[in-house]
């Protein structure tokens, strides 16, 4: 069973603001509940090609995995994969401006678990749409408040 987990809401903040923050993995342990660490295995800044080391814990277990920045367009989309860890997971970040003052912000994980993480993908996948919701109210309330 593939995991295919999308979350969206709405920023009141311009996309320049929300695409910047969202997307400079330095800025990620503090708006991802479950990153506990990012380190740069390429040179910043991002680009095609990058590759990012994250550290999480997620349902209880710490994982260790490395995303490689796929394709990247500033203040449009970002897509980030992994052939490490549990499964290969794919993320996307798309940013769509809602009028001015306004960015819509999608966040989209998708993968193919195998072993044992097959088994338990229908867990996972609840276990990640409440996590990217949360994560995702938790950036707006950061980039609401101006403090970025």
């Amino acid at each position: 069973m593939a995991v295919d987990v999308v979350s969206e809401l709405v920023i009141q903040r311009p996309i320049g603001t929300v695409s910047e923050y969202a997307a400079q993995p330095d800025n990620a342990p503090v708006w991802y509940q479950n990153i506990e660490s990012v380190e740069w295995e390429t040179e910043p800044p991002l680009a095609v090609g990058s590759r990012v080391v994250f550290v999480a814990r997620f349902l209880g277990r710490r994982l260790e995995y490395t995303y490689e920045i796929r394709h990247f367009e500033p203040g449009s989309r970002l897509v980030m994969a992994t052939s490490q860890g549990p499964f290969p997971m794919e993320t996307t970040y798309s940013w769509t401006a809602e009028g001015d003052s306004s960015t819509r912000m999608r966040l989209r994980n998708r993968g193919q678990p195998s072993g044992f993480s097959k088994m338990t993908a229908p867990v996972l996948t609840a276990a990640m749409q409440r996590a990217n919701q949360k994560d995702l109210d938790y950036l707006r309330s950061i980039l609401e408040r101006g403090n970025s």
